[in-house]
């Protein structure tokens, strides 16, 4: 076999074939994650680059690849070209595609080292002497088959979850260090491997004339399955932490939010009282003087002004202000909320928490009895209590459809969750944050939520 044939023959055997695995990976990591426009065009071009650029890159494994830095510079090329290309594909942060792209090689050879063990065994045991001249296709089928197999239990085990939590989620420099983490493990241990073992191997490759050798070759192979393993898990971990820190931050935000949203509301609803005050006395001094204008139609205008003289009384006037605006809304919409509140038992609960809390227990409620029609069933029922050192916070509700829980919490009902689901999330978090349980449970078309605090009135007596 002259130079030329021996790059074109590593080319097949080696790079498209490495290429090729590792595509099937890199896909499934990647995509989820959002495309460019003209996304399949950039695909197809890119590809086109890649599996042109493996032909130099077969000279130069030819001519460097029995040397460990000369393996490792060609799997590190292919993987950077890769990942450079596939950036141009995503409209994502290049860390998030590099993130990607590392499992997608950690996972690759994970699934090649269990391939070799299966292999090496077959070796040890002799059982592959009887192909004879169809050995390349029986290698070939077996081959495919094992890595088909491989190929779905890494989407259910690893990939499948993964790639749905790193859609869209920004990665900080802990993501960037782990990704390189993995991809050093990977390629370290897979061309030391392959290049040591294949001097030892006698006849072919991974066939080695005496018991130590195989042993030794069975626990790299081992190794190598359980550090790529670990790499994922702790991959996997850094994820749903990253995710768990980024909804942590949201949360906080929309706690703050909610304290400048009750300065605001606060204001508005003492301002609108004051004015609503003032103009039924000056209503009442016309009636008095008359003016061409009927009784009745005094009084229809003083009850239409009435209804934005109903500050809520709670004893908390964090709470005052919230329910009253709520249920303004209530009655332009034709809902009925029903408060039987002992603000003074939640002096423990800090403002913004407070606010936070009740305004998603009321929001929540309020989205689901909108989609009703019967006016009868168009009903909220809030009430806290307290007792023997316990404060109670139940809400009741009606809605329509079907509730899914997960983790003992409805389950948002709208199409993006990654958006929506964030105000039962908020409510569970400020309940922990408290030391509360927190507890939702459905009977026949009414949604019941409980919390309970434990040191809710010994909090609230040191507080008046």
């Amino acid at each position: 076999m002259n130079g030329l044939q021996q790059v074109f023959y590593l080319y097949a055997i080696v790079i498209v074939e490495f290429l090729a695995e590792y595509s099937v990976f890199a896909v499934m990591c990647l995509h989820k994650l959002d495309w460019r426009k003209g996304f399949f065009i950039r695909a197809a071009v890119s590809f086109a680059i890649l599996f042109a650029a493996g032909i130099p890159v077969a000279w130069f494994y030819s001519a460097f690849g029995s040397t460990l830095w000369g393996r490792m510079a060609v799997y590190l090329f292919l993987f950077a070209l890769f990942t450079v290309l596939a950036s141009r594909c995503f409209e994502e942060k290049f860390l998030t595609v590099f993130f990607c792209c590392s499992m997608a090689y950690a996972v690759q050879n994970l699934t090649y080292k269990l391939w070799l063990i299966v292999w090496t065994t077959g070796e040890y045991f002799r059982l592959y002497d009887g192909w004879g001249a169809n050995f390349d296709l029986f290698y070939r089928l077996m081959y495919y088959t094992v890595f088909a197999i491989c190929a779905v239990l890494m989407w259910f085990f690893f990939i499948r979850n993964l790639s749905k939590k790193v859609q869209s989620r920004a990665f900080d420099y802990r993501i960037a260090l782990l990704a390189l983490f993995i991809l050093a493990v990977t390629i370290f241990l897979c061309s030391v491997e392959d290049l040591y073992f294949a001097k030892l191997s006698i006849d072919r490759e991974n066939r080695f004339a005496g018991t130590t050798f195989f042993i030794l070759r069975q626990t790299g192979n081992a190794f190598s399955v359980i550090c790529c393993t670990i790499a994922l898990l702790f991959a996997s971990k850094a994820v749903v932490e990253n995710e768990l820190l980024q909804e942590v931050e949201y949360l906080k935000y929309a706690i703050s939010q909610s304290e400048r949203q009750y300065r605001i509301s606060r204001d508005t609803i003492d301002m609108i009282n004051v004015k609503c005050h003032d103009i039924k006395y000056k209503l009442d001094a016309l009636m008095v003087q008359g003016g061409g204008t009927s009784e009745e139609a005094f009084r229809e205008l003083r009850d239409s002004i009435s209804i934005y003289d109903c500050t809520a009384e709670t004893g908390n006037r964090l709470l005052d202000t919230l329910i009253t605006e709520k249920s303004l809304y209530c009655e332009q919409n034709g809902i009925t909320l029903s408060c039987m509140i002992d603000g003074e038992k939640l002096g423990f609960i800090e403002g913004g928490d407070l606010y936070c809390l009740f305004g998603n227990l009321i929001d929540n409620a309020l989205e689901a009895v909108k989609q009703l029609k019967e006016r009868e069933k168009r009903v909220i029922n809030l009430v806290v209590k307290g007792k023997d050192g316990l404060v109670l916070v139940q809400e009741e509700n009606y809605f329509c459809g079907k509730l899914s829980f997960k983790d003992g919490l409805p389950v948002t009902t709208k199409e993006d969750k990654t958006v929506h689901g964030f105000g039962m999330r908020s409510i569970a978090m400020i309940v922990k944050k408290y030391g509360g349980e927190l507890t939702t449970s459905v009977t026949r078309e009414i949604f019941h939520l409980n919390i309970l605090f434990a040191r809710g009135t010994s909090a609230a007596d040191d507080n008046s």
